[in-house]
């Protein structure tokens, strides 16, 4: 699978009741999860002081990613995403990167 970074910006409707807020809220952890346990969903970070999201997700490829990952969250039809394709750095540090040693 490839690698992606998400950014992530929800925005509710005006209008939109706290109940369905909380229940497509409430929704959207439990698809997290599962994206995560599939191996989907790597990393997930909030901006201090930001509401959006900042995401390190994989797929086979963009168009995986937009309609099979990120496409089934359940807050997907208030959110707007800025995609990038990731690829290793020679000189990543972590595991498997080309700066150890």
């Amino acid at each position: 699978m490839k690698e992606f970074l998400v950014e992530i910006t929800t925005t509710i409707p005006d209008g939109t009741s706290q109940d369905e807020i909380d229940q497509r809220r409430a929704a959207e952890r439990e698809r997290a999860k599962e994206l995560a346990s599939t191996g989907h969903l790597a990393r997930l970070w909030r901006p201090v002081g930001e509401l959006r999201s900042i995401g390190v997700w994989l797929a086979d490829d963009e168009d995986d990613l937009r309609q099979n990952v990120i496409g089934t969250l359940p807050l997907s039809v208030w959110m707007t995403f800025k995609v990038t394709p990731l690829q290793p750095h020679p000189n990543d540090p972590g595991p498997g990167g080309g700066g150890q040693g």
